[in-house]
């Protein structure tokens, strides 16, 4: 990661949340965005195990990419998530959440 300047995730964050009131708000701005242009299903390594991301969800407790292996289905933070080299299209928005959660 880190492909983009701290003044662009600043500009995507300002994109994604503009007409946002609230913490709540500009998450969902963020999970919008993301669903969006994040080009899936892709593959990524979690654990040592190759899974296939096949969808983002906003819960509670952030957003989380939607993981398989065979019948297997966990979510995992969008803050833990490793993405694969080379990432997928539309990454630039979960480095503009991450930059916005830190």
């Amino acid at each position: 990661m880190g492909t983009w300047s701290r003044a662009q995730l600043d500009g995507l964050v300002e994109e994604a949340t503009v007409d946002a009131y609230g913490e709540d708000e500009e998450i969902t701005g963020l999970f919008t965005m993301i669903e969006e242009h994040l080009a899936m299903p892709f593959a990524t390594t979690v654990l040592g195990v190759e899974v296939s991301v096949i969808g983002v969800d906003l819960t509670e407790s952030g957003i989380v990419a939607i993981c398989t292996r065979g019948k297997q289905r966990q979510p995992i933070g969008l803050l833990d998530l490793p993405l694969p080299t080379p990432a997928p299209s539309g990454t630039q928005w979960i480095e503009a959440y991450r930059h916005w959660a830190g």
